[in-house]
């Protein structure tokens, strides 16, 4: 597909520097995009590279000031990172209407499902009984739909995952491959002889509209209820959820993360890669937490900053981090300190001595 730069401009609310019927028909990094090709530039250090891109448009923030000649024509917008989010969602979903539509042989469908349409439904894919996959629904090959699973409108589940009876997905929902939806929570209780039962997992996830879940991501169902996974939520890959959670909406999660049984995070949080909350905590709206974080208590301040293992306040653990590096200096220093007052004791004992004479 061909883009001018007026059409662009007028998608994104911004203002043309340069020729309006510039066309493009790809994106590219700037520093790697040739002619013909879309780019944008919202951090600054990658503002050497306009001045020697050969792309075609780009799109820069209000802001930015143009200090050599340029070829490329520019688009100026209030944020450019925002501004080419918004070009690449529109792509998608020109390309999603275009796309796929139809079920292909070999799959099961239960009799007892119910498809909406347009729908697009893989090779090897099940789908079980009482199943509810409404309009404009695409699952790729591979994957497994359990007994009175419900997928709402325009939902997209990509290779290989597995969602498991009961649960429910919203509308928009994206579902990256090998994620499982629905697996049992880690509930066991421990015997006398020292073994464990499994204490039954009976509830399901609901995750609501908008929400988007990175590749081999795993959440459990409740043990009873629900594991929720609120509007708007985004998590990356590798991510634990575990039973009960409730992630409020527009909660974003890094990578590697996991969430142990019953903690509820809060709306609009941040959370880095690599964090671990223990369970039945609450985490209030708006914290950040920074990578590799640990939390054993609750956050009770809204729009808190954290950092560390356990995690506290994210300025001071920045300090705590910098006199950690610096302890063998510290230490040095301590020694010598103890030496010159060992000598200093030693001095005043003797002229005291000395006096007594």
């Amino acid at each position: 597909m061909q883009f001018t730069a007026l059409q662009i401009a007028t998608l994104i609310k911004g203002k043309i520097e340069g020729n309006p019927d510039a066309k493009v028909n790809q994106v590219a990094k700037i520093e790697e995009a040739n002619e013909g090709s879309l780019s944008f530039i919202a951090n600054p250090k990658y503002e050497e590279y306009l001045y020697n891109s050969k792309a075609s448009i780009i799109i820069v923030n209000e802001s930015l000031q143009i200090t050599q000649n340029i070829q490329p024509t520019l688009i100026r917008v209030k944020d450019a990172y925002s501004g080419f989010a918004f070009l690449l969602e529109k792509y998608n979903e020109i390309a999603a209407s275009s796309g796929k539509v139809g079920i292909e042989d070999p799959s099961f469908i239960s009799q007892s499902a119910s498809l909406g349409k347009n729908i697009y439904v893989g090779a090897f894919t099940y789908i079980g009984e009482n199943a509810i996959v409404e309009d404009g629904v695409k699952i790729y090959p591979g994957c497994y739909i359990g007994d009175n699973v419900v997928i709402k409108e325009n939902a997209t589940v990509f290779a290989g995952v597995k969602i498991y009876n009961d649960c429910e997905l919203g509308k928009n929902v994206v579902i990256h491959s090998g994620t499982v939806i629905g697996s049992d929570g880690f509930g066991f209780a421990p015997q006398k002889d020292g073994s464990y039962k499994k204490v039954p997992q009976i509830g399901n996830v609901v995750i609501e509209d908008d929400v988007e879940i990175g590749a081999n991501t795993t959440i459990d169902r409740a043990t009873m209820g629900s594991t929720y996974i609120r509007k708007g939520v985004k998590l990356d890959n590798l991510i634990q959820i575990a039973h009960n959670v409730d992630v409020g909406e527009n909660t974003v999660i890094a990578a590697q993360s996991g969430v142990s049984g019953s903690t509820k995070v809060g709306k609009n949080c941040a959370i880095g890669g690599q964090v671990g909350m223990v369970g039945h905590i609450q985490i209030a709206d708006g914290t950040r937490i920074g990578a590799k974080s640990g939390l054993s208590k609750s956050i009770t301040v809204p729009y808190t900053n954290i950092n560390g293992a356990p995690a506290f306040d994210y300025k001071s653990s920045l300090k705590s981090h910098a006199i950690f590096r610096n302890l063998p200096e510290l230490q040095q220093r301590l020694l010598k300190l103890e030496e010159t007052v060992q000598e200093l004791t030693a001095l005043l004992s003797n002229q005291n001595m000395e006096v007594k004479k």
